[in-house]
């Protein structure tokens, strides 16, 4: 049976912006629902840079962008937004009656009355490194770009390959979770944050994982699923290992994606808005953030903040055409519950 669910607003993308829409809203009393992409919330602060700082959001002189989401997260916890993580929304259709069904890769319907693309700079979509047959083993065959449940490689032999942070910080967790962890990284010093390479060279001493430096995955082997990586040195020397899975974290790249092929308007591969509202060519169909492009435009967090609590303004109005709402100041009213 298919997974449907049913909601006021979908937004699609989690990231800060999508996050935000939540609250606002929430202090409307309309219902949301989150699909990403992403195996978690937060959007490029997460997947990307957690643990740099952010300068210019309002109140906070310096906090860590994944400070940030977790601060998120918590202010819109009495709003009780669901969410789906891990699926990208594929096909879009707009009722009748005004409002709006959605599915996505894994089959999940969301029923709604409006729609809130938050998707940020797009769906975003794993950089696939050079190496033979990786396509073959792609699809649940033994390659997987991203770590969507930790559970799944327990008692596994997995090969790792990046040198960023996500490479660093899912080789110290799935240490404690699979049977063999080997992290492979093309040269000698990693990009990511320095007490996670910590970790993981502390690690790879007490014999816990293994770290092959200067080196490459170059050739994927398996007959209908991955059995084995051959691994190739800087100097040409090559290895074959066993493995279960293989997890290539070269980061991720963005594009538009199916949203593209929604009817939608568009200007140089961005959703082009009303700033009135922030809603786009279709009715009930609102974009806020680096997805979207107006005159004067301004990619920062705090602006896309600005247009999500004007783009729910709008979706209430849509939603509820003949209901006038009064504006409510949450120092006077505090923050409502749904």
């Amino acid at each position: 049976m298919p997974n449907v669910i049913s909601t006021d607003i979908c937004i699609v993308g989690a990231g800060p912006v999508g996050l935000f829409a939540v609250f606002e809203a929430g202090l409307l009393k309309l219902r949301c629902h989150v699909v990403d992409a992403l195996a978690q919330p937060g959007g490029q602060l997460t997947e990307i840079y957690p643990k740099k700082p952010i300068y210019d959001i309002p109140g906070f002189p310096e906090v860590l962008a994944g400070d940030l989401v977790d601060n998120l997260m918590k202010q819109i916890e009495p709003f009780h937004p669901t969410f789906t993580m891990g699926e990208r929304v594929e096909r879009f259709a707009k009722l009748d009656d005004g409002t709006f069904q959605l599915y996505t890769t894994d089959g999940t319907e969301i029923q709604c009355k409006a729609v809130a693309i938050a998707g940020g700079l797009g769906s975003f979509e794993p950089r696939k490194p050079a190496v033979e047959n990786l396509e073959r083993f792609e699809g649940g065959k033994g390659v997987h770009y991203m770590v969507r449940d930790p559970e799944r490689f327990r008692g596994k032999k997995i090969v790792i390959a990046g040198g960023g942070d996500s490479a660093l910080d899912w080789t110290n967790f799935l240490a404690n979770v699979a049977s063999e962890v080997t992290l492979v990284h093309r040269g000698t010093t990693f990009r990511g944050a320095a007490d996670s390479a910590e970790k993981v060279q502390k690690l790879h001493e007490a014999g816990k994982i293994k770290l092959v430096l200067s080196s490459n995955v170059t050739h994927l082997h398996g007959n209908g699923h991955l059995q084995e990586v051959t691994i190739t040195g800087n100097d040409g020397v090559a290895e074959t290992v066993p493995l279960d899975a293989f997890v290539p974290l070269f980061g991720l790249t963005p594009k538009l994606g199916p949203i593209g092929e929604w009817g939608l308007g568009l200007e140089n591969d961005a959703v082009k808005v009303n700033t009135l509202d922030y809603s786009t060519s279709t009715p009930g169909v609102f974009a806020i953030g680096d997805i979207n492009t107006y005159p004067g435009k301004l990619k920062l967090i705090l602006c896309g903040f600005h247009e999500a609590a004007l783009m729910c303004q709008g979706a209430f109005k849509y939603i509820y055409p003949d209901k006038k709402y009064t504006l409510k100041y949450t120092t006077v009213n505090g923050v409502p519950t749904l």
